[in-house]
């Protein structure tokens, strides 16, 4: 694995923020409200206290679902030609990637529409997630982010296919390690309704540069994929 495949996925999760507020956030600003009541201690500590444990359940979530459509295309490598799979994986990730830097700068939002994917799931884990709500301790709160991980998510489905791309459990589950990782300061902020990483990822000089970004990772990886045809 290229070590810019996991600088990207850091930056779709740090740049996805819009996205993963509109997503996540109400459900992170539900769980706020609604936290068992401190008797003693600092309360704002407690509430970072369940924010982190929720969010390390979801990143979690994140890290599992990487490694096995990591591990799914390793063992469909066996069946192929080595060289010609992974050719062809290499071909999907650079393409996925220009798609999602065009949808961080906000150009193009099709990428959204791969969520459409992932309900048929979201309609057997939901009714097992929502027992878990509201959080009654920390371990609740990782429980509950763990099965949210799984909520439809169009960057979380575009990230999985750089996992698929990855060819291994490993990597596919560092991968989305760390897309999951860029997410946790929008979603940390949500849920103690802090909005200056908000406002700093919605600028829009910012989304172009990230997006750009992107783009040219997807055009590296495509042109290193075309010179392998050679």
């Amino acid at each position: 694995m290229d070590d810019y495949s996991l600088i990207g996925a850091l930056l779709v999760g740090l740049m996805g923020a819009g996205h993963c507020i509109g997503m996540c956030g109400g459900l992170v600003g539900a769980l706020s409200a609604n936290l068992p009541k401190q008797q003693t201690g600092n309360a704002l500590v407690n509430q970072l206290g369940y924010l982190l444990s929720y969010n390390s359940g979801r990143i979690i979530s994140y890290a599992l679902a990487g490694a096995l459509v990591g591990a799914s295309t390793s063992a469909l490598g066996v069946l192929f030609d080595a060289d010609l799979y992974l050719l062809v994986l290499r071909f999907i990730a650079g393409v996925m990637m220009i798609i999602t830097g065009l949808y961080i700068a906000q150009i193009w939002a099709g990428v959204v529409q791969i969520e459409r994917l992932g309900k048929w799931l979201w309609g057997y884990i939901a009714p097992i997630a929502n027992r878990f709500i509201p959080i009654k301790n920390k371990t609740h709160a990782f429980i509950a982010g763990g099965l949210w991980g799984w909520l439809p998510c169009g960057l979380v489905y575009s990230m999985l296919t750089w996992s698929v791309a990855a060819g291994n459990a490993l990597d596919g589950a560092l991968i989305m390690l760390a897309f999951g990782l860029g997410t946790l300061p929008a979603l940390l902020s949500a849920g103690i309704a802090a909005s200056s990483f908000s406002r700093l990822v919605q600028n829009r000089i910012v989304r172009l540069v990230s997006g750009a970004a992107l783009v040219a990772f997807g055009i590296q990886t495509l042109y290193v994929a075309i010179g392998q045809l050679s």
